[in-house]
């Protein structure tokens, strides 16, 4: 409540109360937080550095770039800024369980697009990437020093790299699934 009294010189001083304002702190489980962030930090990384890959032997080939590509560097790029996001917050802090589900939920949204996408194009119909591999990488190997060894290790490399991609975004997706149930678990713990 301001309260005003009028001084000799006919001006009006002002006086007001001060309010302790109480913030509501959450306490988060240091460890899974942070043993979360560098687990996704991994599979967000890994899949841009995969799929960067994946473009600039698509661009060299002359072949066409498959949108999921640059979809799923967009989401593990998201991903990246949501997890700075998320120290800046808990450096102020400001984590609240809300911003943490919705965000969370979001990618994870976005991440089970992407998994459903590559599981497709790893497994899916005739012409799949695990059918190729099959028939050209592993059940055919090679060895010695030449140029054929050389594209077959190619080859083969492009394959793992796909089954990373796929273990990395079913993690991902596990993960995410798991920081929405540690939000939740934080926020009922403080109410």
């Amino acid at each position: 409540m301001a309260t005003s009294t009028i001084s000799g010189t006919d001006s009006y001083v002002y006086e007001r109360e001060r309010r302790a304002s109480q913030v509501h702190r959450y306490h988060w489980p240091a460890i899974q937080l942070n043993v979360w962030m560098i687990v996704m930090l991994a599979a967000s990384f890994l899949i841009i550095g995969v799929f960067g890959s994946f473009i600039g032997i698509q661009q060299q080939l002359d072949l066409f770039v498959p949108w999921y590509f640059s979809y799923y560097i967009t989401v593990s790029g998201l991903t990246v800024a949501y997890i700075v996001l998320l120290l800046w917050l808990i450096a102020q802090r400001r984590l609240l369980p809300s911003i943490v589900i919705i965000g969370a939920f979001v990618l994870f949204v976005l991440w089970l697009v992407g998994l459903v996408v590559i599981s497709i194009e790893l497994w899916g119909p005739a012409g799949s990437v695990s059918i190729n591999c099959d028939n050209l990488v592993w059940n055919d190997p090679r060895h010695g020093n030449n140029p054929t060894t050389l594209a077959w290790l190619q080859q083969r490399s492009i394959c793992q790299q796909w089954q990373a991609v796929f273990a990395f975004a079913l993690i991902g997706s596990i993960f995410l699934l798991w920081l929405i149930i540690m939000a939740v678990q934080v926020f009922y713990d403080d109410a």
